[in-house]
C-alpha cells in the first residue's frame, strides 16, 4: 500500500531533504520500499521566511512500519491511474520500411494503407496525436506548413535580426508549434481522470526534459530544452512508421456526402526548395509518400480520418473552413501588452527585500494577477516568463504581435508577462463568427504601423499620461529583454479609451498588491493578441466535426486547449477516438 506525506523545509536545507524526511517519520532509508516526489512548490506567504513545500508518495517494507508512520501524519494514497498507451514494443521496428512490412503481414487495413490517418499541424496537439497513432501502428502522416527545427530557429533568428518575415516558418508555425518559442509552461487546470496529464509529463521526461517537471508545481521546460525534446519525439514517431512532411500546407478537405475522402495540400515554399527539404520523407514505398508537387502547386492526398491541430494562428484555415460552412462559433479571448520589469524587482516583490542573503538559490520569481475593473472588464496576467524575453511573434505581412519566452534556467535580467483584457463581440463590432479574428488583425496592423515594422514600446508612466518622453533608456532592453527591433510609440492608439482606462485601473490595483508594480515604470510592448483562438470549431461526442465525419478538430487552434499540456492532452483524446473509429472501419 502507498502513502502520502507533506513536508515544508527552508530552501537552504534542501540538500538535506531526505535526511529531514526520514527523521520526521522516525525511519531509516531501508524502511522505504519506494519513494517519489509528487509535488514541489514555493510558499512565500510569510516572507521574508520562504519555504519549499514537498509532497511525497511512499511505500514501506512492512505493515509494522506502516503502523508507526501513520501516527506521524502519513496518509493513505489514492490509486494512481496509469494512462493506457496502445500496446506496442518500442524496439519492434528499426525504421519505416520494417513498420510497413509488419502492417502488411498483419493485414491491418492493407487495402487502405494509402489512406493513412493525417494530422495537420505539428504543435503539442499534433505531436502527441502522432505519437499515439504511431505507437498504435497506424503510420500517420503529419503535415506541417513550417520548417523542421534547425531551419525554423535560423529563420526566426534572421527575422529578429532585421530579416524578412517568413510567413510559414516563424514563431507561430514550424516544428513544435508556438510553444517552441515560449516559456514551455506545463502546468494546466485540466481535470483529467484518465492519466493523460501525467502521461504528457512522462513523455516529455522520456524524451529529454528534466525529472523536475514531474512534480514542480510551476513546471516548465524552457524554449532551449523543449526544442530538443520535440525533435526527439519526432524521431520516435518516424522510427515507428510515421511521416512528417514539413513545408507542406493543408489547403482544404475533400468532402463527399458529409464524410472526409481526402484533402488538398500544397508546398509552403517553392517546389525546388520543397524537394530539397523533404528528401528524407520520400523514402516510403507507399505511393502517396512519393508524390511530388507540380509547378502549379496543389496535390491530392486520399484520407478518411484527419486530426486538425492547426494552432491558433492559422487564420487562412479558419477562413477556408468558414467558407465551407463548417460548424464554428466565435469565442472570447484577451488582448493587451507585454509588461517588462527588472527580474530582481519581481524577485523582491515575491520573496522580500534582501532575500538573496538568506536564500541565494531561489529560482526567478513567478506571479499571477487578476482583477475586475469598475467597468466589469477583467485585467489579468497571462503567460508570465520569469527571467525571460519578449519576442516579435508576427506571422502575417504588415501585422505585428508579440509573445514571451524564457530558457530553462530563467536567468535573464528581465521578467515579463502579458497583461491582458478580455474582449468579446462588443469590442469586435460584430457577432460574426470571424469577427474576433478580424479584430486581432486590425490591432496587429495598428501595432505594425505604430512601430513602423518594429515592436512598438512605451514606458507605463508615459502610457498613463498619453505622452512620450523620447527616452534613450529603451535601448538597454534590446537583446537583454526583447528579441526584435523596438520603437517608442503611443500605445494608447491601440485600444479604445475605455480599454485604456481599464488597463490603467488594473495596473494601479497591482501597484498595491505588488508594491511598485506600476510605479517602477515598466516597459510595455505591443501587442499581445494571440492569447487563444478567436473561434471554436464545433465537434460532437466522438470529437469529430459536426459538419464532416472523419475530421477531428483538436487543440488550441480548434478552441479546446490553452497551453502546451492541455493541447497535448487534447491530441491524445482525439487520437484515441480516431483509433477507435479506424478499428471499426478497418
Amino acid at each position: 500500500m502507498k502513502y502520502t506525506y507533506e513536508l515544508s523545509i527552508s530552501p537552504e536545507k534542501e540538500e538535506a531533504l531526505y535526511s529531514i524526511l526520514y527523521k520526521k517519520l522516525g525511519l531509516k532509508e531501508s524502511d522505504c520500499k519506494s519513494m517519489e516526489i509528487l509535488k514541489k512548490s514555493i510558499d512565500a506567504r510569510k516572507k521574508p521566511d520562504i519555504f519549499y513545500k514537498y509532497s511525497f508518495l511512499l511505500e514501506f517494507q512492512n505493515r509494522e512500519i506502516e503502523k508507526r508512520v501513520l501516527k506521524r501524519g502519513v496518509k493513505s494514497a489514492t490509486e494512481r491511474v496509469v494512462y493506457a498507451w496502445p500496446l506496442y514494443d518500442r524496439n519492434k521496428f528499426a525504421n519505416y520500411e520494417e513498420a510497413l512490412t509488419e502492417l502488411k503481414e498483419e493485414n491491418l487495413k492493407t487495402e487502405d494503407l494509402v489512406n493513412r490517418p493525417v494530422i495537420v499541424g505539428f504543435g503539442p496537439a499534433g505531436i502527441f496525436a502522432a505519437l499515439y497513432l504511431a505507437r498504435a501502428g497506424l503510420c500517420p502522416i503529419v503535415l506541417e506548413r513550417g520548417a523542421e527545427m534547425s531551419e525554423r530557429i535560423q529563420a526566426v533568428k534572421s527575422f529578429h535580426n532585421g530579416g524578412e518575415l517568413n510567413l510559414n516558418t516563424n514563431v507561430q508555425f514550424g516544428e513544435g508549434g508556438a510553444g517552441t518559442f515560449s516559456d514551455g509552461k506545463l502546468n494546466t487546470g485540466v481535470k483529467d481522470k484518465s492519466g493523460r496529464n501525467r502521461a504528457v509529463l512522462e513523455t516529455f521526461h522520456e524524451f529529454g526534459a528534466p525529472e523536475e517537471i514531474m512534480y514542480d508545481g510551476r513546471a516548465h521546460i524552457g524554449t532551449d530544452v523543449i526544442r530538443k525534446v520535440v525533435v526527439n519525439i519526432r524521431k520516435e514517431i518516424e522510427r515507428l512508421g510515421g511521416e512528417i512532411r514539413f513545408n507542406t500546407q493543408f489547403e482544404k478537405p475533400d468532402v463527399k456526402d458529409g464524410k472526409l475522402s481526402g484533402l488538398w495540400v500544397k508546398p509552403s515554399v517553392n517546389s525546388a526548395d520543397y524537394a530539397v527539404n523533404n528528401t528524407r520523407n520520400n523514402a516510403s514505398e507507399i505511393t502517396v509518400s512519393k508524390q511530388k508537387f507540380s509547378d502549379t502547386g496543389t496535390e491530392y492526398l486520399p484520407c478518411e480520418n484527419m486530426i486538425l491541430a492547426i494552432g491558433h494562428s492559422a487564420r487562412d484555415t479558419y477562413e477556408m473552413l468558414h467558407s465551407m460552412d463548417f460548424s464554428m462559433e466565435a469565442k472570447s479571448f484577451a488582448v493587451g501588452f507585454r509588461v517588462i520589469h527588472n527580474a530582481e524587482f519581481i524577485n523582491e516583490c515575491q520573496y522580500g527585500e534582501g532575500y538573496k542573503e538568506k536564500y541565494p538559490n531561489l529560482p526567478a520569481a513567478y506571479y499571477k494577477l487578476a482583477y475586475t475593473t469598475s467597468s466589469g472588464r477583467n485585467v489579468y496576467s497571462f503567460c508570465m516568463c520569469p527571467g525571460g524575453y519578449v519576442v516579435n511573434a508576427s506571422s502575417e505581412k504588415d501585422r505585428l504581435a508579440v509573445n514571451g519566452m524564457s530558457n530553462a534556467a530563467r536567468d535573464g535580467a528581465y521578467s515579463n508577462a502579458a497583461m491582458v483584457m478580455n474582449v468579446g463581440p462588443d469590442d469586435f463590432g460584430s457577432d460574426d463568427i470571424l469577427a474576433g479574428m478580424r479584430y486581432q488583425r486590425r490591432l496587429e496592423e495598428t501595432a505594425f504601423r505604430l512601430g513602423e515594422g518594429a515592436i512598438p514600446v512605451q514606458f507605463y508612466k508615459d502610457f498613463e499620461k498619453a505622452v512620450n518622453t523620447g527616452s534613450d533608456a529603451i535601448n538597454k532592453y534590446l537583446n537583454s529583454a526583447v528579441y526584435g527591433a523596438v520603437k517608442e510609440a503611443d500605445l494608447t492608439a491601440l485600444f479604445s479609451d475605455s480599454m485604456n482606462q481599464s488597463f490603467v485601473e488594473g495596473m494601479q490595483h497591482y501597484n498595491n498588491s505588488m508594491k511598485g508594480y506600476a510605479d517602477s515604470n515598466p516597459l510595455l510592448c505591443g501587442i499581445e493578441s494571440r492569447t487563444s483562438a478567436p473561434v471554436r470549431i464545433l465537434r460532437n461526442e466522438m470529437l469529430q466535426a459536426f459538419t464532416v465525419k472523419g475530421i477531428y478538430p483538436c487543440g488550441e487552434g480548434a478552441g479546446y486547449a490553452g497551453g502546451i499540456t492541455s493541447a497535448a492532452i487534447d491530441g491524445l483524446k482525439c487520437a484515441e477516438m480516431l483509433l477507435r473509429e479506424y478499428k471499426e472501419i478497418g
